[in-house]
């Protein structure tokens, strides 16, 4: 599994006009419902219900909401770059302007766990957060994130 089988280019954005965590989640929705083909209301709510489990704020102002939806038959990925940091209630305090949503069929055993595991270890590099944090065009930022896995995979 690498991140160009769970990212395409078009499910990256920078949006700068995000103000809060529900907005935020509602905005990954949004972007997904195109990508995945489900309602917006049900990706909404089902971020929604993972974070009543515990925030997926994981620090350094990334964060990684994720949601399983029975309707789904493979893993998809969604990144977006805030230009105004958002409180999301990490672990460390800090506000959140790197976000890599994930979405997963119900029933997909341990590809949700690896995809997590991979995004996670991408963005705890802190150099790759960097080059995210100064590019404001989707196209780099995809190729950032892809070309970092395939790098660190080789």
């Amino acid at each position: 599994m690498d991140l160009s089988s769970l990212l395409k280019p078009e499910a990256v954005r920078v949006l700068s006009d995000i103000s809060s965590k529900k907005r935020l989640l509602q905005s990954i929705a949004d972007m997904a419902e195109g990508l995945i083909g489900l309602p917006m209301s049900q990706i909404f709510d089902a971020l929604q219900e993972r974070e009543s489990l515990g925030p997926t704020g994981v620090g350094n102002g990334v964060a990684l909401p994720h949601a399983r939806l029975s309707a789904l038959t493979k893993v998809h990925g969604a990144f977006i770059r805030l230009e105004k940091p958002v409180d999301f209630e990490a672990a460390d305090k800090q506000p959140v302007d790197l976000v890599f949503a994930l979405f997963a069929p119900t029933d997909t055993g341990v590809d949700h766990l690896k995809a997590l595991a991979l995004v996670s270890r991408t963005l705890r590099d802190q150099t790759l957060c960097n080059k995210l944090r100064a590019n404001g065009d989707p196209a780099t930022l995809y190729t950032i994130l892809t070309e970092a896995a395939e790098t660190k995979a080789a």
